[in-house]
This record gives structure tokens, sequence and C-alpha cells, in this order.
């Protein structure tokens, strides 16, 4: 056989949706690499052009040789973690499966945010059911000041950030960036390009999403026109936003993430003072497939997390917004992780009071009552939340209650919305309340200080004993409590 009729062999009958091989082609030809289900699709469905792909190598040098060898273009590196994104032909692509130390083969494929419009307007009172405002008020940290985040930057990866925002003021955000991996006219593999005062990162299709997620994790306290006060969960942590740019897929994001990995610990570069701009110790990812999907462990994302908790950095994860009924596993694939410090949030409802007895969310994703792998680890507010959203941007228009700023040309600056989008954020905000509250805690830690004091609120499934914490696959293990957490921690009371 040629090499050429092997190769169309091979893609026409010879992959299945897990990415192996139906049956092997002739024995004297050499062994193939497994390829994720997204790339089977896209090299099944390609007639012409390049195809993204990220080679995985034993070693970087491996997987760098591969795409030199086969003639792809190198598009960026995940250094850490023996990854190449590269463009290819489908011939090229496949011909990279024969490669030495080639380990996997990863398309590309679309992702969500899981944000949905809410259903009542309403004044913000999840700090009120996380016990985050009493946090606060009561305790400090290690360094002796109150608990609102400051040390800390969160990253936030999402469609970006408006940084002239109120809820932003004061120098909050500290760095932003912008993906154009995918974008053919950049040839710079460092791929992400600062936007330090732009806003086009947050006027795409999902405009809005970034600036609101990133203000429940960490926007000032401000008071609106209306005279209540909205705050982020951190009000005083920093933010890094990453943008997925024009592309909203998952090499976009795993870029994002590869960044923060590379840059954690100096975000802003070494010349700036840590007081400035802190290190990076918690990712906020409020995005991810529709309708869940298997866990992927080979995957860059899972691989990217992992490296990101091995060097003292939470990664929070939205649940989703498929909601289910636990027949089968609709929850965020990467979400899954069981490694300690990758935290999953589930969806509740404050019922806009505050309450702490109040219903898992009904579009909160659940997992498969049989596979406890698959459920989420804890349940934050994600319902009606109030949030920074400029009237004009797409996401901010689906709110049903626009709210003015402080100022008088903020008018329509806030909005309400709901979604495992608006849930993990809380998290992420108390996650750099906790890293105050003891520094030098590790992401293991982090997690079950959260899930060992999480309130076992009522309402939905039972909760079962499962792995030393008491869970269930629509809730994890409860409501978040703040104080309880962060007194886990070392916090202590003025």
């Amino acid at each position: 056989m040629t090499r050429r009729g092997w190769l169309a062999g091979v893609l026409v009958g010879g992959l299945i949706a897990g990415g192996s091989l139906v049956a092997m082609p002739a024995s004297a030809e050499p062994a193939l690499v497994p390829l994720s289900p997204s790339l089977v699709g896209q090299l099944l469905s390609a007639t012409s052009g390049r195809i993204p792909v990220m080679v995985h190598g034993a070693t970087l040098v491996d997987a760098e040789r591969a795409v030199a060898a086969t003639g792809m273009q190198r598009v960026t590196t995940f250094r850490k973690i023996g990854v190449v994104v590269a463009r290819g032909t489908k011939q090229q692509v496949t011909a990279a499966r024969t490669q030495p130390g080639v380990t996997y083969l990863e398309g590309d494929q679309p992702i969500a945010v899981h944000a949905v419009p809410s259903a009542v307007a309403t004044h913000s009172t999840s700090l009120v059911a996380t016990r985050g405002l009493e946090a606060r008020q009561t305790l400090v940290g290690a360094n002796g000041a109150a608990l609102d985040g400051t040390g800390v930057s969160i990253a936030v990866i999402d469609s970006g950030i408006d940084p002239t925002h109120p809820a932003f003021a004061g120098g909050k955000v500290v760095r932003s960036l912008k993906s154009v991996c995918l974008d053919e006219s950049n040839t710079d593999t460092n791929c992400l390009m600062d936007v330090p005062t732009g806003v086009d990162t947050d006027t795409l299709s999902l405009g809005g999403h970034g600036s609101h997620v990133s203000s429940i994790a960490a926007g000032r306290s401000v008071t609106l026109s209306d005279g209540s006060t909205v705050s982020g969960a951190a009000p005083a942590a920093k933010i890094v936003s990453l943008s997925t740019g024009a592309a909203v897929v998952i090499v976009s994001a795993d870029s994002s993430m590869n960044w923060v990995l590379e840059h954690h610990a100096e975000p802003c570069g070494a010349a700036v003072p840590v007081s400035q701009c802190p290190p990076i110790r918690v990712v906020n990812n409020s995005y991810g497939p529709q309708g869940g999907g298997e866990f992927d462990p080979k995957s860059a994302t899972v691989k990217l997390q992992r490296q990101l908790v091995k060097e003292g950095v939470v990664v929070v994860w939205a649940a989703g917004n498929d909601g289910g009924d636990g027949s089968k596993s609709l929850t965020n694939p990467p979400a899954q992780d069981p490694t300690g410090g990758i935290i999953s949030v589930a969806s509740y409802n404050d019922q806009g009071s505050g309450t702490r007895s109040g219903p898992v969310s009904t579009f909160s994703s659940r997992g498969a009552k049989t596979d406890p792998s698959t459920w989420p680890d804890i349940s934050a507010p994600g319902q009606n939340i109030v949030g920074a959203c400029r009237a004009y941007l797409p996401i901010c228009s689906t709110g049903l209650k626009p709210q003015n700023g402080p100022g008088i040309l903020d008018v329509g600056s806030y909005n309400t919305l709901s979604g495992t989008s608006m849930a993990a954020p809380q998290i992420a905000g108390i996650v750099a309340l906790l890293f105050q509250a003891d520094p030098t805690a590790m992401p293991v830690e982090i997690e079950k200080a959260l899930k060992s004091t999480a309130l076992h609120y009522s309402d939905g499934a039972p909760y079962q004993q499962v792995g030393g914490y008491w869970t269930s696959f629509d809730k994890g293990t409860g409501l978040v409590d703040t104080v309880a957490a962060a007194k886990a921690l070392g916090a202590h009371t003025h």
C-alpha cells in the first residue's frame, strides 16, 4: 500500500469517537498515537486548508520535532507540559501520528460561556449567602488586615474586561491580554497581546461576560444610584484579565491558561512590585462545551491545570448550565478533574434575600448519580447576580434590571445575570480571601477548607459520603461558608 493510500484508509475507516482505531493498518506500518474526539471530527470533515492541532510529546523536544518534520506551522508552545500548538493540512496532521515521541494529538473545539438570562431582578445579596461580607467585617488574615483579598491577583479567562468601568477603578486591572493565537496574520508565537486600556476584547458576541464575571470575583465596593451596594467577593484583590479573543475556542482558552502558568509568580514582570501586582493564586474559568462531555486526562487543559496546582494556583470552573436529573453527567469536562485544588462550582439560588436555605438552581449542571467523579465540588450563588455590565454589550442586554453606577455617566453600567458563570467567580474571590488568611496554603488545603466547612443545605439530591466528604450529584458538598473556611485556615476575629 502506498503511504497516501494508507493515510486515506486511516481517516476513512480507522477512527472511532474515542480517537482510537477500530482496525490497525498493515503490521508494517508505524504505530499510531490516539486522537482527541474533536480532532477526529475535524479530520473527517476537512477538505482543504490548515487545521489547528495541539501536538503532545513525551517531551517538548519531541513535540517540536514532530511539527517540524511534518511541515506544520508552529503557532505557540506550552513549554511546561510538552505541547506545541500548530496548524497543518489533513495529511500533515495525520503524518504526525507516526512521529517518534508524539503521545497525543488534540483538536480545537468551540466553547460557550455559562450564563443565562435572569428570571427576576434583584439587589446583590450573594455576599450575605456566602458569609463573605461577614468574613470581611469580622476576620483578619495573616497580614493583620481585614479579609478583602489584599495581596492576591485573580486571573479571569473570559471575554475580556472593560478597565474603565467603575467596578475596576483605581488600578484594579493590573494586566489585560487578548489571545490572537488563531489569527492567521499573527506571526508572534507569544500569541497573547497586551490591551492595557482597550475594551475591544469585551465587545465580541460574548461582550460583557468577562466584565460581569470579573466584578463578581474582585470588583470594588460601589454604591449604585438606587442606594444599594454591590461588591466583589474579594474587593481588594487585583485582576489579570485574559480574553479568548475573536476565536471562542479551546486553543485560545488553553493559550490563556498557559500564560497564567508561565507568569503567575510575576504577572506584571519582575520590575513591578508585588504590592502593585501580586502573584496570581487563583484562575477562574466560566466557560466550557455545551452539554458536558467526558473528562479527558490527556487534554492540554487538564495538563495545564494540574501543573498550575503543583505550582500553588487554585483552578476554579463553572460546572455548566445544562441542568439534568442525574441520569447522565452534564458537568463541564475539565471541572471533573479529581486533582485537589481544581474546584467545580454549582449554582445556588439565594432567592434575592441572602438566605442559606434556598434551592440549587435548576439550570446548574448535574453529574451522573452513579459516578461521583462527575459531581460538582461546592455551590455558590449564581442566580440573579448583580455585576458590572455596560448596557450596550451583547451579554449585558440579556439582563433584566440595568442599574446606574455611581457616576452621572454610568447609565446602565450594572445588570443582573445568572449562571454557573456567576457562581464560579464567587468561589474564586473567596479563594483569594483564603490565601490572605494563609498565604502558605496549598491548593489542596484550600479545597479541603471549602468543602469540609460547606453548609449542607437540604434542597435537591441527598448527600452521600464520598472521599471523606458528604456530597451530592447536584450541589456538591453544599453552600460555601466563607467564615468557617477562613477560620479553618487560621483567620481570626478582629
